[in-house]
């Protein structure tokens, strides 16, 4: 039988995965912060990661990120064990975290020249410039860190965290702190990053910003996947639910 023309589906495309965690799990202080994960990101996939406090959300970015070890279980990037390939897999990951990672006393400039050294970056100099011009900083390059307001430094640690143009970027609640014009010029940032092929997985409380601005949603309730499912078939209501449990 031959089915009319529009109603044949396409066979999907299989990408290659920048995130594979299986049956992860991990204790801090012997109580089970994250049980049995098990979780697959293909690249160039844009994730908003849900759920309450306490939920596991930043202990999960920051196994991916390589910063803490799980307990048990396996983590895979970009097709690579991230045992044994850690330093390796941490040149690809730019995080965004609670800690700025930026040295108060150090100019902007100074902060940012300072990590393009480390990374290797051909001008550090050069490179340090567009990324402040990048996150509206250019007229305070020169400043010390401790001078500036909440949103300035958030401002700048997210341009330390794309200062090597990693392929995967971790943000966890990147829009703490930042107001309105900021907010939506780091959405629109986020955007042309996915566009660009970047894999983003995005730790937010705002569930409406983030049904928004991401494909696919993963909550987590007690330690456990308990949603994970493309936004189109979710409703902020629903999600409110499935967060709180």
């Amino acid at each position: 039988m031959i089915l009319p023309a529009d109603i044949i589906e396409a066979p999907a495309i299989q990408k290659d995965l920048a995130v594979r965690l299986t049956k992860l799990s991990k204790s801090i202080d012997e109580r089970l912060v994250l049980r049995q994960i098990d979780l697959e990101i293909e690249c160039g996939g844009y994730v908003a990661l849900l759920g309450a406090n306490g939920a596991g959300k930043s202990t999960l970015l920051k196994i991916i990120a390589t910063l803490t070890p799980p307990t048990c279980g396996e983590v895979n990037l970009f097709g690579r064990a991230l045992a044994g390939n850690g330093v390796e897999l941490r040149r690809r990951i730019g995080f965004i975290s609670h800690a700025s990672m930026l040295y108060r006393d150090l100019s902007a400039k100074e902060n940012l020249e300072f990590y393009a050294k480390l990374y290797g970056l051909e001008n550090p100099t050069r490179r340090a410039r567009q990324m402040l011009e990048m996150a509206g900083l250019a007229s305070r390059a020169n400043d010390p860190i401790k001078t500036f307001s909440r949103g300035m430094v958030q401002r700048a640690a997210i341009a330390r965290a794309l200062l090597h143009d990693p392929q995967l970027v971790l943000a966890d609640e990147p829009f703490s702190g930042l107001d309105a014009p900021s907010i939506a010029s780091l959405e629109l940032l986020f955007a042309d990053l996915s566009s660009a092929g970047k894999t983003i997985i995005l730790v937010n409380h705002d569930i409406e910003q983030s049904l928004r601005l991401a494909e696919r949603a993963v909550i987590l309730r007690g330690g456990r996947i308990v949603v994970n499912e493309p936004v189109y078939r979710l409703y902020p209501r629903e999600v409110l639910a499935e967060v709180s449990g």
